[in-house]
């Protein structure tokens, strides 16, 4: 059951398909499964914060079981992606339009980025790299990759990160100051190392130049052979999806801090420094993104033998809920800054 439970995340790609061939409250079916009912269900049943055994994390740890169902991920996004492409000109109403756009976005952020975000970790399998690349390039968050393998983990619950929260900070504003300054963040890491290798910043080395290419070129083919209008769709699923990830992004470190030490270097990133939820369904949902503080303790470690830590402080529900609640900033503060860490 361990190993089956995470077959659960079928049921995403499924509602979606459902939306992009039906009509009427089915075409919002994802983003019900996703924020209504996975909401409501984590709020009637107590999280499990049980980790793996030694003899499991031995047995999960070089099953490739766990790596196929992310490859599996690739084409079904892909293919997914198509028929939205398919869909979307078809006559409908407006209504069914925005909910085949949100389902869409859903899939570029569950999918695309946190997907491509897992594999992205994966720095000792290029194939697998290559595969999170792919799916990242689906939201046009190619510059994640840098960034976030040699940025983010490196400044996290610093003021130097800017996917970092700051305690009464609005998600509003947090959406566009984490995006932007990621993206710069990311061209300066990149220059930052060719500098070091001793290779020209106008150059193929340059990952930067490479993504940007790629996403340009994908926007011209998706112009080329599908029009205007569906370039303007592909731009708005891709902000959805992008918008999602800034309100994980929000959720997981607000108001928690390291401390700078008397040499003007911060203190070692612990347990504290994340906020995690054991909720079983949106730990299936997100490939256990939700136990964070392990997460960041290595940053390689696959995500079938991430740890629950005691000392981490936890959210009153799983990431979907928590990502609701941070819409509205003002109940937001009145829940999180009393949990808030001393």
């Amino acid at each position: 059951m361990k190993k089956l439970k995470y077959l659960g995340i079928i049921v995403l790609p499924i509602a979606a398909y459902i939306a992009f061939t039906s009509t009427g409250i089915l075409t919002y079916l994802p983003l019900i499964i996703a924020f209504v009912l996975i909401p409501a269900i984590e709020l009637l049943f107590k999280p499990d914060a049980s980790n793996l055994s030694e003899l499991e994390v031995e047995s999960a740890k070089n099953n490739p079981y766990y790596n196929i169902l992310l490859y599996l991920i690739v084409p079904i996004q892909i293919g997914l992606l198509l028929l939205f492409f398919n869909t979307i000109h078809e006559d409908i109403s407006t209504s069914d339009l925005i909910g085949r756009l949100l389902s869409m976005g859903i899939l570029c952020g569950v999918f695309g980025i946190n997907v491509g975000h897992e594999l992205g970790h994966r720095t000792e399998n290029r194939f697998a790299q290559f595969l999170g690349e792919v799916l990242l390039m689906t939201s046009l968050e190619t510059h994640f990759l840098p960034y976030h393998n040699s940025g983010y983990h490196f400044n996290v619950a610093t003021h130097e990160d800017p996917a970092t929260a700051r305690k009464n900070e609005w998600l509003f504003i947090f959406w566009f100051r984490s995006q932007i300054g990621s993206y710069l963040q990311a061209w300066q890491l990149e220059k930052k190392r060719l500098s070091i290798l001793k290779k020209n910043i106008f150059s193929l080395n340059n990952k930067m130049l490479v993504y940007t290419f790629f996403q340009i070129l994908l926007l011209g083919c998706i112009y080329y052979f599908l029009g205007g209008q569906s370039l303007i769709y592909f731009l708005i699923v891709s902000v959805i999806g992008i918008l999602l990830l800034e309100t994980v992004n929000y959720i997981e470190h607000y108001g928690l801090l390291r401390n700078k030490k008397e040499s003007g270097r911060y203190e070692v990133v612990t347990n504290k420094h994340s906020w995690n939820s054991d909720h079983v369904i949106g730990r299936i949902l997100l490939f256990e993104l939700s136990r964070h503080s392990d997460h960041h303790h290595r940053a390689n470690k696959p995500y079938q033998i991430l740890d629950s830590h005691i000392d981490s402080p936890q959210m009153k529900t799983g990431y979907p809920g928590m990502m609701l609640l941070a819409l509205i900033p003002p109940l937001w503060f009145r829940v999180m800054n009393k949990r808030i860490p001393e």
